[in-house]
């Protein structure tokens, strides 16, 4: 019989060597893809996915709820992909920032409208993600999981122990939310 996340963390927390394989075999992959999906990068995406599970199993102590191991291990994702964005934001020159001299005008133009678009399109993911993070935990939760994780509303509701229903209503409450707070922000 396949052992709840809640049973896995338990048994790690125990010094069990095998149910700590099984969680990060059982979580590796949804991990990678979380990441992938927030950096855009491959080879990053499996650095961050692997330094996320690393933090996610040596603070397992910290995690007050075991059964919700997948929400906490994807919030620590979260951070961790967050860091590195800043990071490489801060360490980066922008393309709009060199020279065109030298080129043709033309070439120069198209540059200057990909690299705006470019900004443009960042500053929309950016606000999107601010506001996923001001949303409730509840809402907050339901989006990361649903989105990111490929799950059904049946996979959902049993991973956080609420009705089909409840799962539903969540997401349409959350896209409802963001929908209205990204629309007062373009006016």
């Amino acid at each position: 019989m396949l052992k709840t996340d809640g049973e896995l963390v338990r048994q790690v927390l125990q010094g069990e060597r095998t149910a700590c394989d099984d969680l990060v075999r059982r979580w590796s992959a949804r991990i990678l893809a979380f990441c992938h999906a927030r950096v855009g990068n491959h080879h990053a995406a499996e650095d961050l996915a692997q330094e996320s599970l690393l933090r996610g199993l040596r603070g397992l102590r910290t995690l007050e709820s075991p059964e919700q191991f997948g929400t906490w291990l994807c919030g620590i994702a979260l951070r961790v992909c967050l860091d590195w964005r800043k990071a490489k934001q801060s360490s980066q020159v922008p393309f709009t920032v060199l020279d065109p001299a030298g080129r043709p005008d033309e070439l120069a133009a198209t540059a200057r409208d990909a690299a705006e678009a470019n900004v443009d399109r960042m500053d929309d993911v950016r606000r999107l993600l601010e506001e996923i993070e001001s949303l409730s935990e509840p809402h907050r939760e339901i989006l990361m999981l649903y989105y990111y994780q490929d799950v059904t509303y049946r996979e959902l509701a049993e991973m956080l122990g609420v009705s089909t229903a409840t799962v539903n209503a969540r997401l349409t409450q959350a896209r409802a939310i963001l929908r209205e707070r990204l629309v007062a922000t373009r006016r």
